[in-house]
């Protein structure tokens, strides 16, 4: 990450190119800095998909967080939905983590299996 003074000095827009990112100083249309934070974060991850129940933070309502699923964006926007319906309930995806509206551990445990990955219950 570029110093305070860096980013204040540095050139926003360009008539020849366009808008230009401020972490890798190109143009934004070339600019690769979001795909290079996802596969970082998929790297980081070690293969095992943790799955628990919380309730910290939403009022007493309970929900099911997903986490660790080596997957890209996109396809874990789709795995998202998919594990939604089977629910039969919302949810949403932040950050990389799955969070399902509910009590569904054991559902959302067979289905994650039967789609070949390593599965964990986290937590109490």
């Amino acid at each position: 990450m570029a110093s305070l003074q860096d980013q204040l000095r540095g050139l926003v827009y360009s008539t020849e190119h366009g808008d230009i990112c401020p972490d890798c100083r190109s143009p934004l249309a070339e600019c690769r800095c979001a795909a290079l934070a996802e596969q970082e974060r998929i790297a980081a991850l070690d293969g095992i998909v943790r799955i628990r129940r919380e309730t910290s933070g939403r009022k007493g309502k309970g929900v099911t967080t997903v986490s660790g699923v080596p997957l890209p964006d996109a396809e874990l926007k789709a795995l998202a939905k998919t594990l939604k319906q089977r629910c039969g309930t919302g949810g949403s995806l932040r950050n990389g983590i799955l969070e399902i509206q509910g009590d569904h551990r054991e559902t959302l445990k067979a289905e994650l299996e039967r789609h070949g990955y390593r599965v964990k219950l986290a937590g109490g």
